[in-house]
């Protein structure tokens, strides 16, 4: 009996096994869902609907867009690990919940080494510390010389553990205490913060770019290695007296470990013509964004190389899982 159902299932398997191959010949041959695990003008989501428009005109079906912000990623996240593993709904993952979140979430119900596979990179972006446009904080030593006279008592907006993470370790760094205020998304977020109901937040410089242009805010510094191109004039955490210091928000495209191979391999394929392509590097230089030319192989070194910097940076900052 054993026997045959072995045999059964066999050959079960080889009859599978083209049917699989054809459809993988085939892909894609419906529609792509593009899940990106933040709000609508985001950061994330600004780069996840250029990379949709050049996916589409590339492999000949409609890639959209689903956002499904919350829990620092988490949402979008899981819907991903949850949907079919056919190729047909991929993740525009984040350094939050890709290298922060296995650091600082407890009970993280997503594995991002084991339960997904890397596509490609798309962006490297460095944030900025910004304050209203009224502030009385003019420069980085202002605000810095404030936090210390009155410890805790600046309230610094955040809205994902990445940007939480990053703020802690300047505070850990500079020698300062602020009171941290978590937010669900970057636009309410800024609100606030332009508002005056919150002292300081640190944000994508993309998403700050807008409102500092209009003088609805003052971006005091940037967290890259150098200044970015859009505010030369603004200068960089290192060169404000905190030379280890440097930031980058990533992500990457990312689907199910399940998805086959050859599906993966024709997606890679895909985004490095994409990566290669005129209105990419145009979409990216207008940032200030860098582009993450990296393949599968390549962008999970760079996971698991993020995931060890971060944990180090966070043991630094005292920051523990909660």
């Amino acid at each position: 009996m054993k026997i045959m159902h072995l045999a059964g299932a066999l050959c079960a398997l080889a009859l599978s096994a083209p049917a699989a191959q054809a459809r993988d010949a085939a892909y894609p041959s419906q529609p792509i869902r593009l899940i990106v695990p933040f709000a609508p003008g985001s950061t994330s989501d600004t780069s996840g609907r250029v990379i949709a428009q050049q996916l589409a005109s590339r492999l000949g079906q409609a890639v959209t867009v689903d956002n499904m912000p919350g829990a620092d990623g988490r949402i979008g996240i899981m819907a991903a690990k949850n949907a079919p593993a056919d190729g047909y709904t991929l993740v525009l993952g984040s350094w939050t919940n890709l290298s922060v979140n296995p650091i600082l979430v407890k009970d993280l119900p997503y594995d991002p080494l084991k339960d997904f596979k890397p596509i490609s990179g798309v962006t490297r972006s460095m944030l900025g510390i910004a304050v209203p446009a009224n502030s009385p904080y003019k420069t980085l030593a202002d605000l810095v010389a404030a936090a210390k006279a009155q410890p805790e008592k600046l309230n610094f907006g955040n809205f994902a553990w990445g940007y939480r993470l990053a703020t802690e370790w300047f505070a850990s760094i500079a020698g300062v205490r602020f009171t941290p205020i978590s937010y669900k998304s970057t636009s309410q977020m800024n609100t606030d913060l332009i508002g005056g109901q919150i002292d300081v937040a640190m944000d994508g410089v993309a998403s700050l770019a807008p409102s500092a242009k209009a003088a609805k805010l003052r971006i005091l510094a940037v967290t890259g290695e150098k200044r970015h191109v859009e505010f030369p004039d603004v200068p960089t955490i290192r060169e404000s007296g905190y030379p280890d210091y440097s930031i980058y928000g990533w992500s990457a495209l990312m689907a199910r470990t399940e998805v086959s191979d050859a599906i993966t391999r024709r997606l890679a394929d895909t985004m490095k013509e994409v990566l290669d392509s005129k209105p990419i590097q145009e979409f990216a230089e207008k940032g200030g964004s860098e582009l993450l030319k990296r393949d599968p192989e390549q962008m999970r070194a760079f996971n698991v190389k993020e995931i060890a910097t971060l944990r180090t940076v966070a043991d630094k900052a005292g920051l523990a899982a909660q």
